[in-house]
């Protein structure tokens, strides 16, 4: 099979994945006859070349066959009847664990519902925005509305959260003019809300944005400065250590000329 590029869902490094680094099985599903015909069990495996990562990602497909080899295996499937990947198990990209693990729980079940049912996703969604807000920014009102306003306020005033830019909510409030979610950015978020898959996949996408450029840049950030520190930290202590060294030796030169005196 030729090389083909991916990202890891464990660490969403982009690689080019080869034979080496993955495993497939196809196998015929032996139940004698029944309403779907011949079916096969597909497995495939990938490992990350993360040296960071390493971790391995699995999905499974079960589907109609479309081709057999001379002994009548299965050697293709046809038709998807089930597709999952089973390890990871969360649909959405695995997540860092500084961002609030309940947030992360709404988003990941979103994620897993967004074609099952659109409206529950979007729902989940809409809590998990609210939950950033209040968490990210400190600003917590009866509305998601409300909060966006104030949020807006709080960018011009220039008093919101580093990395919290006008940019970002700008974005938040673009999609208050998408079809349904703008009209229910009004109501209660735990309300169940009609909307369509497109729309909630807009939701998750917006989402997976500010977990980027708010919680992802802070900790980069933070990450960056302590370094930093650490850095001047070790500077300093080998400058004093030097000094300590030196003033030493300076003090072993006197007595030795002392000495000479003698």
């Amino acid at each position: 099979m030729p090389e083909f590029n991916w990202i890891c869902p464990h660490c969403q490094i982009t690689q080019t994945v080869s034979d080496e680094k993955r495993h497939r099985s196809l196998q015929k599903v032996y139940i004698g006859d029944h309403e779907e015909g011949d079916c096969g069990l597909y497995f495939h495996a990938i490992g990350c070349s993360n040296p960071a990562c390493k971790k391995m990602t699995t999905e499974v497909t079960l589907g109609t066959a479309s081709r057999y080899d001379n002994r009548k295996n299965i050697t293709a499937i046809n038709k998807d009847l089930f597709h999952e990947r089973i390890y990871p198990t969360q649909a959405g990209k695995i997540q860092p664990d500084y961002i609030p693990r309940q947030i992360v729980q709404d988003y990941n079940e979103a994620c897993k519902i967004s074609e099952l049912s659109p409206k529950a996703s979007a729902t989940l969604v809409r809590r998990c925005l609210q939950g950033i807000i209040r968490d990210f920014c400190g600003i917590s009102k009866s509305r998601l509305i409300d909060e966006i306003k104030e949020l807006r306020e709080a960018v011009n005033k220039g008093t919101a959260p580093q990395g919290v830019t006008s940019d970002s909510v700008e974005a938040i409030d673009h999609v208050r003019s998408i079809g349904n979610i703008g009209a229910h950015m009004e109501k209660d978020i735990n309300v169940i809300v009609d909307v369509d898959p497109n729309e909630a996949q807009v939701l998750i996408g917006l989402i997976e944005m500010l977990f980027d450029e708010w919680y992802v840049a802070r900790h980069t950030r933070q990450a960056s400065l302590a370094r930093l520190k650490e850095i001047a930290g070790e500077k300093d202590a080998a400058k004093k250590t030097l000094a300590k060294s030196e003033a030493a030796g300076n003090r072993d030169d006197k007595n030795e000329g002392k000495s000479a005196d003698d």
